[in-house]
């Protein structure tokens, strides 16, 4: 057997494992979802028995259920309004975490922290969710992590009183302030690595020209880390969508629960749907406004 085909079967046996994996646990139960999603099914002990039905399932969704529709929308305005905020707080604190100062490995680890301990429980209790977790009753570990301090302090200071709009506005980003810092890791991680990649002569010459620190991340740094901003906003708007707290994944979850395996695979196919047209609608935009070296 010659060294290349052993090489080749050496990867083989390395990633069997995965494909296994993947055939067994992601294949096989997204085909079935997709089978159920056209199907009536009902609940034998022991077994699923399934009736088609055709597009039965995904009228009933859209046009019977009395949530699904309004949680869509719902998810989509606030992935529209905090998806922009995520980003230009990860680029600003990846500008700060980019210079030298005392500290700054301890800093970084700080705002990586959430996307090693980011899991559901974690991040309700931590948000206020006390009542989802079981511990309703430890108001004062709720308190601690309040979320709507900024909020309070506006309408303290008398800012609510501009008009509705605006007031609704920053009431919602003050209570998901925490949100915003808690799901910024991986971004602020992938700008990170685009500000590393900045060649040291560019500064020096931007240095030499006279350009101040706003010219140099306009021209410099911005053209730079443009194509991380598409990678980070589809990073976002995929991790806005299945977040597993957001209205929609609960109400997949709850008909899921309530062993209505048509429509939740229904509304979760139609959910896929809406998020793929929601990334392939982000990439045609943005396509137009980042800068590629090639260009």
């Amino acid at each position: 057997m010659s060294y290349q085909r052993r090489k080749s079967l050496y990867g083989y046996g390395f990633i069997s494992l995965w494909l296994a994996g993947t055939v067994l646990f992601f294949l096989i139960p997204l085909g079935k979802s997709l089978w159920y999603s056209f199907c009536s099914v009902s609940v034998d002990p022991g077994s699923l028995n399934t009736e088609f039905r055709g597009m039965d399932n995904y009228f009933s969704v859209l046009g019977e259920d009395p949530y699904y529709t309004e949680y869509l929308g719902d998810v989509l305005l606030e992935t529209l309004w905090k998806t922009p905020l995520i980003l230009i707080f990860s680029l600003f604190i990846a500008v700060v975490l980019n210079q030298k100062f005392r500290g700054r490995t301890l800093a970084r680890a700080v705002f990586f922290l959430p996307v090693i301990i980011a899991t559901g429980p974690v991040f309700r209790i931590i948000s206020g969710d006390m009542d989802s977790t079981g511990n309703a009753g430890a108001e004062q570990f709720n308190t601690m992590f309040s979320t709507n301090l900024v909020g309070e302090l506006m309408q303290f200071l008398g800012i609510y009183g501009i008009s509705d709009s605006v007031s609704t506005f920053i009431s919602a980003v003050a209570d998901n302030i925490f949100g915003i810092v808690w799901n910024s890791g991986i971004q602020i991680i992938l700008f990170l690595a685009a500000l590393q990649n900045i060649p040291a002569s560019a500064r020096e010459a931007a240095q030499m020209e006279g350009a101040t620190a706003w010219e140099y991340f306009w021209k410099i740094t911005f053209p730079y880390v443009s194509p991380f901003i598409l990678a980070n906003l589809i990073f976002t708007v995929i991790d806005s969508f299945t977040n597993p707290m957001n209205s929609v994944m609960n109400r997949i979850s709850t008909m899921r629960s309530q062993f209505d395996f048509g429509e939740a695979s229904a509304m979760a196919w139609i959910y896929f749907a809406v998020v793929i047209a929601a990334i392939g609608v982000v990439t045609a935009v943005m396509n137009r406004f980042i800068y590629y070296e090639n260009d």
